[in-house]
């Protein structure tokens, strides 16, 4: 026991950053599964929860492509628990210095039984639009938790800290956190969409019975109001010096959703595209999440504020 608390972190190294981003991609990952699993019509591959057949908790030669889809889905879950729980044990030499990791990788490793449970309901209520939309918004809230997480392990200790300042006018915030909030409209109305078409799972999965020709053109508004504000955003931070390499990032992944978009509509909502779409919905609020952090940056204590805190920690 103490060669293996000896061998843990007391600092943010290598081993801590790779676990971050493990626990990013995995859940970015977990999306496109998901969404694999939803437009091959697997939803019910499995048709039973937490096993996946009467009797055996894996996929069996008789349930076919349909059952080895979702049973990979399910199997990813594993993968995320194994990261989860290693990330929360690599921070926990850290938790009085790094409170701010230590409540994020706590956060994730709870999120976990109750996406389980979320999907576990979604196959007993036969593919509920609304369930499964649910599960959706708990794997992007959970792409927000982990992007935090890869951001706070390179922005230093906290500790050593007085708390944020803003790193840009106070307008532009506001205008980010706008962007923000249609980042948000985009994406509920993307999943009302989903749950309206064809797409929504096999013919015998439940629709949302909403007119999904009217949901697309909801839906593409505030992308289109977005990718105006994320624009101003990049213009005024490259003629004033802000922080840019974020909202850059987001404008990239903005164009894309719009390109992907456009074509997957255009051809009659091609299943690899749609996957592609749903991924970078996902990179979306995680290029949002970032934007926003790096919009504030930590104050540092003056130096004897700085050693008090730290023999106190120390004790």
């Amino acid at each position: 026991m103490n060669r293996l608390k000896a061998w843990l972190p007391t600092s943010v190294d290598r081993r801590v950053r790779i676990l971050a981003w493990a626990s990013l991609v995995v859940q970015i990952v977990l999306v496109g599964t998901g969404g694999a699993v939803r437009l091959t019509g697997s939803g019910l591959g499995c048709p039973t929860w937490p096993q996946c057949t009467d009797g055996s908790f894996v996929s069996t030669p008789e349930m076919g492509v349909h059952g080895i889809i979702e049973f990979a889905n399910r199997l990813l879950t594993f993968v995320i628990v194994v990261i989860a729980i290693l990330v929360f044990v690599a921070v926990l030499r850290m938790r009085r210095t790094r409170r701010d990791l230590f409540v994020l990788t706590l956060l994730q490793g709870l999120s976990i039984p109750l996406q389980a449970v979320i999907g576990g309901i979604t196959v007993l209520t036969g593919l509920n639009p609304y369930i499964v939309g649910l599960h959706f918004v708990v794997s992007l809230g959970l792409i927000v938790v982990t992007t935090m997480l890869v951001y706070r392990v390179y922005t230093g200790t906290r500790g050593s800290a007085a708390g944020l300042t803003l790193a840009v006018p106070a307008w532009y915030l506001a205008v980010s956190r706008v962007a923000a909030v249609f980042v948000g409209l985009a994406v509920a109305l993307g999943i009302l969409t989903t749950g309206s078409g064809p797409h929504a799972g096999d013919a015998a999965t439940p629709r949302n019975g909403l007119n999904t020709d009217v949901m697309e053109h909801l839906h593409s508004y505030p992308a289109y109001v977005l990718f105006g504000l994320t624009l101003l955003l990049v213009v005024v931070a490259l003629a004033r010096g802000l922080p840019r390499r974020f909202v850059a990032t987001l404008l990239v992944v903005e164009l894309a959703q719009i390109v992907v978009g456009l074509t997957q509509s255009r051809l009659g909502l091609p299943p690899a595209l749609v996957i592609v779409h749903m991924v970078l919905a996902a990179s979306l609020v995680a290029a949002m999440t970032a934007t926003l952090l790096a919009e504030r940056r930590p104050t540092p204590l003056p130096a004897s504020d700085r050693l008090t805190k730290t023999a106190v920690l120390a004790d």
